[in-house]
């Protein structure tokens, strides 16, 4: 454990966490709701410091990240902790359950990206802005060995940490869970705004992409699309989304999202963002240029790149991402 960043001491020995914006008022001896972090005799502590589910080597694609270093593999860590409680979620084991963990400090996370000649980390299987710390003190020791690293996340963090935080990550995958304060309300038991606001600012300090799961009578109406689109579009048009196919898990039982809505969603999309993805299907993953429509990037049984110079060889229109 390691005295927690971003809290608040309260009288009679309570503490405010104030790393998201539940502001959990924590009693001693008790956890917030993401469970990471404990009120010890009226001190905060990252009880998840340096704990982590797994240790896996992943496609960059899997996070979803396709216009960030596409083909490399990536290893991936994760937190045994939360700060929502989605009734959909496809990882709630890990999530919202106490799991055993391995412990994992910084350098021996740089001493496996050496052993395995991977230059990427990514935080990712639950919420990674939960292990704060952890991430804090890791993505600053592997800018020093020009590892990038990467956060898969719900960004719901408040802006002061998350400002200390963006020097040392380098691409996000943040989930935009629906453009609907009462989804996020009754379905996340979390709040739109936030994760929004998270958006904004992480867009002007590192590569980031959006993730979009569709669930049937949830998220899945037009407006709920548009809404979203013009959202991301009045950022920047040039933000990969994907949006990805929602099947009955947890506390949800509502039908997998229709193939029908899928491929709607995506029209919607595409005429107002360069680059919209499908996920949890199959089908086309590939990358093509937004100008000309040639093919630049071949998702298939084998990997193909042909950017060169973050352009497209055909028409030299400049494609969004690193490559």
């Amino acid at each position: 454990m390691l005295e927690a960043m971003f809290y608040t001491k309260l009288e009679h020995n309570k503490v405010r966490c104030d790393l998201c914006p539940h502001y959990c008022v924590i009693q001693p001896g008790d956890v917030g709701i993401c469970r990471a972090r404990k009120n010890i005799d009226g001190v905060l502590f990252a009880k998840n410091y340096g704990e982590t589910i797994t240790i896996s080597i992943d496609p960059m694609e899997k996070k979803p990240l396709y216009h960030f270093h596409p083909g490399k593999s990536i290893i991936s860590i994760g937190s045994n902790s939360c700060n929502f409680s989605c009734k959909f979620c496809q990882n709630y084991h890990s999530s919202q359950l106490d799991v055993p963990t391995i412990n994992i400090t910084p350098s021996n996370l740089l001493k496996q990206c050496k052993t395995h000649k991977c230059n990427f980390v990514a935080f990712t299987y639950t919420e990674p802005t939960t292990w704060f710390e952890f991430i804090l003190d890791s993505s600053k020791l592997l800018k020093e060995h020009e590892i990038k690293t990467v956060m898969v996340t719900n960004g719901f963090i408040n802006q002061e940490p998350l400002n200390e935080l963006l020097p040392y990550i380098d691409a996000m995958n943040i989930d935009l869970k629906a453009f609907d304060e009462k989804f996020y309300n009754t379905i996340c038991n979390g709040s739109l705004q936030p994760v929004l606001n998270t958006i904004r600012t992480a867009h002007k300090k590192c590569h980031v992409e959006i993730t979009n799961l569709i669930i049937t009578d949830k998220n899945d109406s037009e407006k709920h699309i548009h809404d979203l689109v013009d959202f991301i579009a009045e950022i920047d048009i040039e933000i990969p989304l994907h949006f990805s196919r929602y099947y009955p898990t947890y506390k949800m039982e509502n039908p997998p999202t229709s193939l029908i809505t899928l491929q709607k969603a995506k029209e919607i999309a595409e005429q107002k963002l360069k680059y919209v993805y499908l996920g949890n299907i199959v089908t086309d993953r590939n990358t093509y240029c937004p100008n000309c429509g040639n093919l630049l990037i071949l998702r298939d049984h084998q990997m193909q790149n042909n950017i060169i110079d973050a352009k497209c060889p055909s028409c030299n229109q400049t494609i969004y991402g690193e490559f």
